[in-house]
């Protein structure tokens, strides 16, 4: 399947893209299709124009992610992420430039660091910080990278869970995008449990270790937690 089209393909509604990446829906649709604030018009962030629907595509979702690693300890400044992903976009010649591998691999930090300066982004939410020299990722970048599976420079999944250790994943071409242990669903897994089956008996229904249950379940109730 051709690259662009994995990236494009529209996965969640915007209110499920929210629910899976823990951001109100009303910041996701902001950074997606920009809004009006004090009669002020602001662009998105993420898309290069506004759509006006309430779908995600996996690119999207994806981007959406870095941004959240930002949002948690910070409010992510519009104006200036727009200007540096929009350099990001100019220079790399992709409409998702965060979901692709470059801009976090060695050799295009460089690019990043011009891209951040050029835009006057502040330190609190650079991606690539200088130290003795050398450039290395910032911690909320960092944390996005790990959440991410890179295959052929493009982001192919996605780690929901905050525990880096977690098997749980998310791929376009897995369960409709949705989280899952090795296939399964870890939404069925939980309703399994909830309805009192045992945790070995469906381990072995649906040929799973015991430890990946818990993980689907430590997920799931997290992710019930925070609804």
């Amino acid at each position: 399947m051709a690259i662009a089209s994995v990236l494009e393909r529209e996965m969640f509604s915007e209110a499920e893209a929210a629910r899976l990446l823990r951001v109100p829906q009303s910041t996701l649709h902001y950074w997606l299709d920009g809004g009006e604030y004090r009669r002020k018009t602001y662009k998105p962030v993420i898309r290069l124009h506004p759509r006006g629907d309430r779908l995600v595509t996996w690119a999207e979702f994806v981007e959406a992610g870095l941004l959240r690693e930002y949002r948690r300890t910070h409010r992510v400044p519009m104006a200036e992420l727009r200007t540096f992903i929009d350099l990001l976009r100019e220079e790399l010649g992709v409409p998702y430039p965060l979901a692709h591998q470059k801009p976090f691999v060695s050799e295009g930090r460089q690019l990043v660091l011009e891209a951040q300066d050029a835009s006057g982004l502040e330190a609190d939410y650079c991606l690539v910080a200088v130290t003795r020299g050398q450039l290395i990722l910032t911690p909320p970048a960092e944390a996005f990278v790990e959440r991410v599976t890179w295959e052929d420079d493009i982001a192919a999944g996605w780690r929901p869970h905050d525990d880096p250790d977690s098997p749980v994943r998310m791929a376009p071409d897995i369960r409709f995008g949705l989280p899952s242990v090795k296939g399964i669903s870890t939404a069925v897994l939980w309703e399994h449990v909830d309805a009192g089956e045992g945790i070995e008996e469906v381990a072995e229904a649906f040929d799973l270790a015991v430890s990946d249950i818990h993980w689907a379940l430590a997920y799931e109730n997290s992710l019930h937690a925070a609804a």
